[in-house]
């Protein structure tokens, strides 16, 4: 059995290119192994909190003293944590906001990145725990950013998987969609003959 998690972070849900571009990727890489099950995370749907000082502080507490109210935020953490760590493959949807990642993208990450759960800190520096895992990111910009300053997402991702063990990440790239339809349908074509492959 292959477990997919995917995540969908655009405020489009399926409605968004890289909704749209994980969605027949998934499709794609259940037809090659039957013995699938996927999950489907959308933040458009469901949303993350964003952190705040009474959530992070239910994270802080020991268990013995949390309250029914921080027992509860740590359970819904204690969900995410376990639907990745059950995971044997991850596809990440990732458009680009105002040159950075979805803001719901990054309350999932405050809500996996607890110390003890997906990371330990050793006297080398941080260990992640969440290893075995082959990620695939989907990202989708209007303009054409990769290879450049304005590319904040690349590096961010891929420090930040790696921070929790995850360090095999793949990356397809659809750029240029807000450049015009030519630019656009060759971008999205690109993209999609790509993850083909990939699925295979």
């Amino acid at each position: 059995m292959t477990k997919i998690l995917q995540i969908k972070s655009s405020i489009f849900s399926a409605g968004g290119q890289s909704g749209q571009l994980t969605d027949t990727f998934v499709k794609n890489l259940v037809a090659k192994n039957a013995n699938s099950e996927v999950i489907v995370r959308d933040f458009a749907k469901n949303g993350v909190p964003h952190l705040d000082e009474a959530r992070f502080m239910s994270f802080m507490t020991k268990p013995e003293e949390r309250s029914a109210e921080q027992k509860a935020v740590v359970a819904y953490s204690d969900a995410l944590i376990k639907e990745l760590k059950e995971a044997d493959v991850i596809v990440l949807g990732l458009p680009m906001y105002n040159l950075g990642v979805p803001s719901n993208l990054k309350a999932y990450f405050d809500h996996i990145a607890r110390a003890g759960e997906t990371f330990n800190y050793t006297e080398s520096g941080p260990a992640g725990l969440v290893t075995g895992k082959k990620a695939y990111v989907v990202a989708t910009r209007g303009g054409n950013y990769q290879g450049t300053p304005y590319d904040t997402q690349t590096d961010y991702i891929k420090v930040f998987l790696g921070f929790i063990g995850i360090t095999d990440v793949e990356f397809v790239y659809a750029e240029g969609l807000n450049m015009g339809e030519e630019p656009k349908t060759t971008a999205l074509e690109s993209a999609r003959s790509q993850l083909e492959k990939k699925a295979a």
